[in-house]
C-alpha cells in the first residue's frame, strides 16, 4: 500500500507591521483556504489558517435527565460474553 502523501501548503510569509496594516484582507484570504506565516525582524512568529471547525463547543450536561443507565450496568458479564473479550470460546 502506497503511502498518504501529506498536502503540500506554500505559506506567504508577512511582516508583523504588513499583518497589523492590512489584517482584515489578510483573514479574508486565510477564510478561502491560504495560510500566512506573520513574522517579525525576519522570525517567524505566527501561523495565520482557515478555521477547520466552526461548530460551538459542548455545553456539560445538556443530556441530563435524557438517558438512564440500568441498575445492573456494572454487574459482571456474563461467562460467554467474557469468554470473547479474552480471546477464548466459552
Amino acid at each position: 500500500m502506497a503511502a498518504a502523501k501529506k498536502k503540500l501548503h506554500v505559506r506567504e510569509t508577512v511582516s508583523l507591521y504588513e499583518a497589523k496594516t492590512t489584517l482584515s484582507a489578510l483573514v479574508e484570504r486565510a477564510a478561502q483556504g491560504e495560510e500566512f506565516v506573520i513574522a517579525k525582524s525576519g522570525k517567524p512568529k505566527a501561523l495565520l489558517v482557515p478555521l477547520g471547525d466552526v461548530r460551538p463547543l459542548r455545553r456539560p450536561g445538556q443530556g441530563r435527565g435524557k438517558w438512564k443507565v440500568g441498575a445492573d450496568f456494572d454487574a459482571p458479564l456474563p461467562e460467554k460474553v467474557l469468554a470473547e473479550f479474552e480471546g477464548s470460546r466459552a
